[in-house]
């Protein structure tokens, strides 16, 4: 899960602070990452607390999905619009309010007294998500230069990944340890302080910058955005549990129409010389094109393959979430064996390392496949391990290299546009992916977890080898 910049250098902010002792220097990336850390992390860590959810509010399979879809979804909808008001109004300010957004709706998550409370506050969260996230890597751009920014980028990028698949330990020892009898309900307080510390220090340690010349906020675009990604997420969600009714298949069927005409409405808008949610010139390169093709997929087989492992480990094998998040860092060491070498063999090999990273992970999922199948809900983890290390290994190759590629092509009048693109295009991907693995998974239930895990697995490998394929398409080399 990559957030990419939603602005470039040419948007010079105001008053970029001068030199400073090394400590004040770094400390706005310590509090910009602490922001970075709690939207990350509540994407993931909610995946071993699912089944404690589950239990103690009665939640139904689809509520399950919302929880986690959900906050994929309005992420999804509103990061442009969230980077677009930082270069509006001020960056630090609206990394503000956004964090506060987030932390104000962790608290709901964590007092909700029913699952569709828990939803709701997981949309608003999304929001939170949506207007901080784009800020944050904006705001590094204008902070630092040169070696130090690559130096800010490069730490952005170890904290997503500590997040991402760090977090499903977390939220398992968070679960287990049980604090205060809160059970899975820690796992959206631990929000709270960092959240709070971040927001007292914003002020006093990030200088406000905003964009030189904006271009008014385009909310009818964003409106025929969220439109269209309900449509199609949401008969995903519900309409497996309520038997496909005819509203459900209306809205599969209005969704391409939607997507169409926002697609329309980009082009109307750029013609009239407005200033669109996205340039839509950018659906017009393949490289950017089918690089988002790309990075949909990778998105939809990520997320939905931490959940359903989350799901199969506690509610199939009776695991602990501790135990479960614990199996987790059989992926996490896979991923750091091959992230750090990824950047330099992306140089060197180009679009192909990308490939190679689909294939060790399809090759991951169908080693756990043969273990599930042979013991089922039963028999040793270890059976388990190297099925995950594998497929970590290729997440490696894939995350920031697709990232890299795709930026690559992008100039001074694109990279704000591709960029915000491209995290929308993760937000979606997430968000479908756990739509559609869901129904898959669910469907399948009640032949046991190990058969619905299974068929997953194979459903996720089939999206592998089809973003392996597509990534042929994308640019030999970058640059």
């Amino acid at each position: 899960m990559v957030m990419t910049a939603t602005s470039t250098r040419s948007d010079l902010g105001t008053g970029r602070p001068a030199p400073v002792r090394a400590w004040a220097k770094w400390a706005p990336l310590a509090v910009i990452m602490c922001g970075t850390f709690v939207f990350i992390l509540d994407f993931f860590v909610v995946n071993v607390a699912l089944p404690s959810i589950q239990r103690t509010l009665g939640a139904s399979p689809g509520a399950i999905l919302w929880i986690v879809a959900g906050y994929g979804l309005t992420m999804a909808a509103f990061l442009v619009s969230g980077g677009r008001l930082g270069d509006h109004y001020g960056r630090r300010r609206w990394f503000s309010i956004g964090l506060a957004a987030f932390v104000a709706s962790s608290v709901l998550c964590a007092v909700a007294p029913g699952p569709w409370f828990l939803v709701a506050a997981r949309l608003t969260q999304g929001m939170g998500a949506a207007v901080m996230a784009p800020n944050t890597l904006s705001l590094l751009g204008m902070i630092y230069t040169g070696r130090d920014q690559v130096r800010a980028f490069s730490v952005y990028g170890l904290v997503m990944a500590v997040a991402a698949i760090g977090g499903q330990l977390l939220g398992g020892a968070l679960v287990d340890a049980n604090i205060a009898g809160l059970g899975w309900r820690t796992v959206f307080w631990i929000n709270v302080p960092i959240g709070v510390a971040a927001l007292v220090a914003a002020p006093r340690l990030i200088p406000e910058s905003r964009a030189a010349r904006t271009g008014k906020l385009d909310l009818p675009g964003a409106a025929l955005l969220t439109a269209a990604l309900v449509a199609i997420v949401l008969p995903l969600v519900e309409g497996r549990q309520e038997g496909w009714p005819a509203w459900s298949l209306a809205c599969l069927a209005v969704s391409p129409v939607l997507l169409a005409f926002f697609a329309l409405y980009l082009r109307r808008a750029a013609r009239a010389g407005r200033e669109p949610l996205l340039d839509p010139a950018i659906f017009a390169v393949p490289a950017f094109r089918n690089g988002l093709g790309v990075q949909l997929l990778f998105s939809a087989q990520q997320a939905a393959g931490f959940l359903v492992l989350a799901l199969y480990l506690q509610l199939g094998r009776g695991l602990s979430p501790l135990e479960a998040g614990e199996v987790f860092v059989a992926l996490a060491v896979g991923y750091v064996v091959t992230a750090f070498r990824a950047p330099a063999l992306t140089i060197r090999y180009g679009r192909r390392v990308i490939s190679i990273g689909a294939l060790l992970c399809a090759v991951g999922n169908v080693l756990v496949m043969a273990a599930v199948w042979h013991w089922g809900t039963g028999g040793p983890l270890l059976g388990l391990m190297p099925g995950l290390v594998i497929g970590g290994a290729g997440q490696g190759l894939c995350i920031t290299p697709l990232t890299t590629t795709i930026m690559a092509r992008a100039d001074a009048s694109t990279a704000g546009s591709v960029s915000g693109a491209l995290s929308t295009t993760q937000q979606v991907g997430n968000a479908i992916g756990v739509a559609v693995t869901g129904v898959v998974f669910y469907n399948l239930v009640s032949h046991g977890y190990a058969v619905a895990f299974r068929w997953s697995l194979a459903e996720m490998t089939g999206v592998l080898l089809a973003m392996a394929v597509l990534t042929l398409t994308l640019p030999r080399q970058n640059g």
